[in-house]
């Protein structure tokens, strides 16, 4: 089964279908906050169903290299990362980005992507400091993440609904930084920059429209018999989620399903 509902029906929809026995790929965020994924996990775990949050970025052949050139030591230690994702929607209460009820706003819509370039390059942050813009609805129309590590390293995250962006991550370390083009959730062109060294571009061919990667991930997965991928993994999808709820606690953004209980 894939879920593609706005936000606050992932948890329901999902769980409606593990109990069911099926395998569910749920479209990001997975559910609204971390107590629903970590029901959601257990739950699959119990009735040995798959289930993958589907970030369709982390599957793509750009993405890919960025991680074997992080691997590689060619840009050194990573210091730091910056990715922004954004465009001007426009208001409309009812529509799902901007509809409180259906989990809108631009954290759990958007600042997956550029999350996604902060986990990969730096790992799960040891601080999370969250300033945001919220409407008169309850809704986060913008925002800004600063990820701190013990390493000394540091990530700054930019979503936003009301300004168009670059919508392309850098990596910075100490022999050099790289950049994805634009945009950065479905990036083809990365351009590679050694310290005082000269650029370099690469750029890589895709299959369809970016999806299919992910898609081949879920059924390598269930045709092996595994219940989560080793690419977009659970932990992942739970680490995730309690970001995403510090990050709400200090912007002051509260959703029904936040006080809805969750059946045991």
């Amino acid at each position: 089964v894939y879920v593609a509902s706005p936000h606050a029906q992932h948890y329901e929809i999902t769980r409606r279908a593990l109990e069911a026995g099926k395998h569910v790929l749920c479209e990001k965020s997975l559910t609204i906050n971390a107590r629903e994924a970590e029901d959601l996990i257990e739950l699959a775990r119990s009735r040995n169903v798959f289930l993958m949050e589907a970030v369709w970025t982390r599957f793509l052949p750009c993405i890919n290299r960025i991680w074997e050139l992080v691997a590689s030591g060619e840009l050194g230690d990573i210091q730091w990362v910056q990715a922004d994702l954004g465009f001007p929607a426009a208001y409309d209460p009812s529509h799902r980005l901007w509809d409180p009820a259906a989990g809108g706003g631009a954290l759990l819509d958007l600042t997956v992507y550029p999350l996604t370039f902060a986990l990969g390059a730096l790992g799960y942050p040891e601080t999370v400091h969250a300033i945001g813009a919220v409407n008169a609805d309850g809704v986060d129309v913008q925002n800004a993440l600063t990820l701190g590590y013990a390493s000394g390293g540091m990530a700054q995250l930019t979503s936003s609904l009301v300004s168009s962006c670059p919508r392309t991550a850098v990596i910075s370390g100490t022999k050099g930084w790289l950049r994805t083009g634009s945009p950065l959730h479905n990036p083809v062109e990365l351009t590679i920059t050694p310290h005082m060294g000269e650029t370099r571009t690469e750029r890589f061919p895709q299959v369809g429209n970016g999806y299919t990667y992910e898609l081949r991930e879920v059924t390598r997965c269930i045709q092996a018999g595994l219940l989560e991928s080793p690419t977009m993994t659970w932990a992942d999808s739970l680490r995730t989620m309690r970001i995403f709820d510090a990050a709400r606690a200090q912007m002051g953004v509260l959703y029904r399903n936040d006080e809805a209980a969750v059946p045991r």
